[in-house]
């Protein structure tokens, strides 16, 4: 019979994006020193070694050799993952990162939280691997867009603003442009046009899908009466960009960059809600459907602008947090020093 444990000694530990669970395959004659250089990391905890563990993958990708697996908290993550690049541990094979959600037994550690607590450092590999795993263009990425524009233009046609805010919510674009934005930060030339690429194929998908509904929504006469003789709140709003659209354009690409370092999905879908894409591109589609040709320039320019700006103040912000981060880093190395 096992002995009863006491309901008030386990607790759960609540552990997402705090604590990460690494592993690798690492060949025999190089094992020693990884084992040395994680085990040196502060933060490293629960390191296990399973000498020739390792299978070869059957791609032959992946080498055989020791498994190494280990948590380590996220404010040591970047620098255990760079002592085992150092070493070329990264070579042979991949190295995998999973986030802990909880930690549940009698030694699980415990967190008092605060109104204010100091900021984690961000895993620049998760974040970058988070970002070019959503930058995929696949058929899906083309068509949410175009249903985006689809529903953005109903929402024009007849002056509903919760239509508008769903096409937002729907449109893939962010991926896209917060993609080229790291591409352009880490000096990339690939990203940055597959990018760019991917956004005027899509957006001009978009636009001929909102052109195309527009003509028929005219030609069979089922244009809304308000729409028709020129109240149109909505699409006014689209098409006239100001001082208002570059300021929530600014505010929108660091909010951006913030949510994803932080790994905050409710900012990020504040993000997609916040700047004005996916309706612009509908305006423009509706505005040549019915020979409106300043709204439908007014909207170009509205597109334009919130894109190249998502795009410059994505990339400053990734530039910034490196910068700031490497700086606090080395000045807790000297102050250890």
């Amino acid at each position: 019979m096992r002995p009863a444990v006491p309901g008030s000694a386990i607790r759960t530990y609540q552990a997402s994006h705090v604590t990460l669970h690494i592993r690798l395959i690492s060949p025999p004659e190089m094992t020693r020193s990884v084992i040395a250089a994680v085990a040196s990391v502060p933060g490293v905890s629960d390191l296990l070694l399973l000498p020739g563990a390792g299978r070869p993958g059957g791609g032959t990708v992946q080498p055989g050799g020791d498994a190494v697996q280990f948590d380590v908290t996220a404010s040591a993550a970047s620098d255990a993952l760079a002592r085992l690049r150092e070493l070329g541990a990264d070579r042979p094979g991949p190295i995998a990162i999973q986030s802990v959600d909880a930690v549940i037994g009698t030694a699980a550690p415990t967190r008092r939280q605060r109104v204010l607590e100091r900021d984690v450092p961000p895993v620049w590999d998760l974040i970058e691997a988070r970002i070019r795993r959503d930058a995929v263009y696949a058929p899906s990425f083309y068509l949410l867009l175009l249903c985006a524009g689809l529903i953005a233009a109903t929402g024009i046609l007849t002056n509903n603003q919760v239509l508008i805010v769903g096409a937002m919510v729907v449109g893939p674009e962010y991926s896209a442009i917060i993609a080229i934005a790291l591409g352009i930060d880490r000096g990339e030339r690939r990203p940055v046009t597959t990018g760019l690429l991917a956004l005027l194929a899509g957006f001009s998908a978009a636009i001929a899908a909102c052109l195309l509904y527009g003509l028929c929504v005219r030609g069979l006469g089922r244009t809304p009466h308000y729409y028709a003789i020129g109240l149109r709140p909505v699409s006014d709003l689209i098409n006239s960009p100001d001082l208002f659209s570059v300021i929530v354009a600014v505010l929108a690409g660091a909010v951006g960059v913030i949510s994803l370092t932080e790994a905050r999905g409710g900012a990020l879908i504040g993000v997609f809600i916040s700047v004005t894409t996916i309706p612009a591109a509908a305006d423009i589609g509706l505005s040549v459907a019915y020979t409106s040709w300043h709204r439908a320039a007014g909207s170009l320019l509205q597109l334009s602008l919130n894109v190249v700006l998502l795009i410059v103040v994505g990339t400053g912000c990734l530039r910034l947090q490196r910068w700031h981060w490497r700086r606090r880093e080395r000045g807790a190395r000297s102050t250890l020093a």
